[in-house]
């Protein structure tokens, strides 16, 4: 992790204009709001910004100024952060920062809350000014709530406009920072969605043989350290809609024999859903959904990906999980090789994108933990289940080491995280060397 300096920064940042008045551009202007801020919201729909404006906290809205980009887009000129927070498209993203560049201030800083477009697309072909000025700061929703602030420098960002950026998320919002490469999806969602992507796959012969989606739930639940919705929960809470566009980013956008390319498309029935507008939450209902009765009462029900329809929902069978955490993933269980394949099989993954997204392992478990409120990261719950039978597990099966696995066999480290004769934590680097977690 990268230690923020503390001497009188280069650059400040007291004031933010937010161009895009959505749930997450909302989101960091209440936040900028609540931690003293003057702000700027606009957007092309007055409506939305007033939107934006109404969701601050009462005592802080005097600080915020709403408006549309037609109207007030020269304003960002006496703003010291312009922060882009539009649609996931990369085309509307560069012409709304071509405007954005002509119309902001010389010593502002200005940025992307892309969820996982890389910087390099976004700032190829623009000025000298914005490519040093210019990060992916992506936080997470909601943005008041969730812990972690990514933190993205493109080839050319200047180191102090990384370091106004980690300050502010640190001292002024409160935030978790990790420090990210220009990758897709960046950290979080890089292994996040795998996860998420790589589950509704590898969950179909489970479903096939008569597994429910309520136990698939709960074993990728609280027995391996992952919050109560599991795998189908998950994705309802964030929409079938916003998981077709992040498959279809890492389609274009992983690199060449990437594990991920294989689960970028939804398997067929959960095709079938989005395009017939099944959801989520959103919708009220996807996978599952609460039905209101005569008596007022409300059923919960499951829609069943074998079936196709909708059912009763029922309880989950657990009788094949240990209840120590994470020791599912060694049960002799139809349970614990669905746990193996779905959730170990992410955790390999994640050893092995070390050091393409993050310079150590540090980053990578804190933007998990924080991001999607994860027990452990990937690197602290190999750890706990013990690297070493990890790696004779995967050595039974055939399964080539994990580049960070290699590393700490190789280093004859006994995990990847350790303590220094002077208490520090320490963690196990790419290059088989130990440092400090916070240096």
């Amino acid at each position: 992790m990268r230690e923020i300096d503390t001497a009188e920064p280069a650059r400040r940042i007291d004031s933010v204009a937010v161009i895009g008045a959505g749930t997450m551009g909302a989101g960091i202007a209440a936040a900028s709001a609540a931690a003293g801020c003057r702000v700027l919201v606009l957007d092309t729909d007055p409506a939305a910004a007033q939107r934006a404006l109404d969701g601050v906290d009462e005592e802080c809205r005097d600080l915020v100024s709403i408006g549309t980009v037609d109207d007030r887009l020269d304003d960002i000129a006496g703003y010291d952060w312009v922060c882009e927070a539009v649609i996931e498209d990369l085309a509307a993203k560069r012409e709304l920062f071509e405007r954005l560049e002509a119309a902001r201030s010389d010593g502002s800083v200005i940025s992307s809350n892309t969820s996982g477009i890389p910087l390099r697309q976004i700032s190829d072909g623009m000025s000298e000014r914005f490519r040093h000025d210019v990060a992916i700061t992506h936080f997470f929703n909601p943005v008041r709530v969730m812990k972690l602030f990514e933190l993205v420098p493109g080839e050319d960002t200047d180191p102090e406009v990384i370091d106004a950026f980690a300050r502010f998320g640190a001292e002024r919002l409160g935030k978790g920072v990790v420090h990210a490469k220009d990758t897709v999806n960046f950290i979080g969602n890089r292994i996040g969605c795998f996860f998420m992507l790589r589950g509704l796959h590898v969950a179909k012969p489970f479903l096939a043989d008569g597994m429910t989606q309520e136990t698939v739930d709960a074993v990728l639940g609280a027995p391996i350290g992952l919050p109560p919705t599991g795998l189908y929960g998950l994705i309802d809470l964030i929409g079938l809609d916003v998981m077709e566009l992040v498959g279809a980013n890492l389609a274009q956008n992983l690199p060449p024999g990437d594990r991920g390319l294989d689960f970028t498309a939804f398997p067929e029935a959960e095709q079938a859903m989005a395009d017939r507008g099944q959801l989520g939450r959103k919708t009220g209902g996807g996978f599952s959904r609460r039905v209101k009765l005569d008596d007022g009462s409300r059923k919960a029900e499951t829609f069943d990906l074998v079936a196709g329809e909708w059912r009763a929902a029922s309880p989950p069978d657990l009788e094949g999980v240990p209840a120590d955490l994470g020791a599912v993933l060694f049960a002799d269980s139809v349970q614990g090789e669905l746990a193996r394949h779905a959730f170990g099989g992410t955790l390999t993954y994640a050893a092995d994108l070390v050091p393409e997204i993050a310079d150590d392992i540090a980053n990578v478990d804190n933007a998990i933990r924080w991001g999607f409120n994860w027990v452990h990261g990937p690197f602290e719950m190999l750890d706990h289940l013990g690297p070493d039978l990890v790696i004779e597990f995967l050595r039974s099966v055939d399964e080539p080491l994990p580049a960070m696995l290699a590393v700490l066999e190789a280093s004859g480290q006994p995990t990847f995280y350790g303590e220094a004769a002077d208490g520090t934590r320490t963690q196990l680097m790419p290059d088989g060397t130990v440092a400090p977690v916070d240096r």
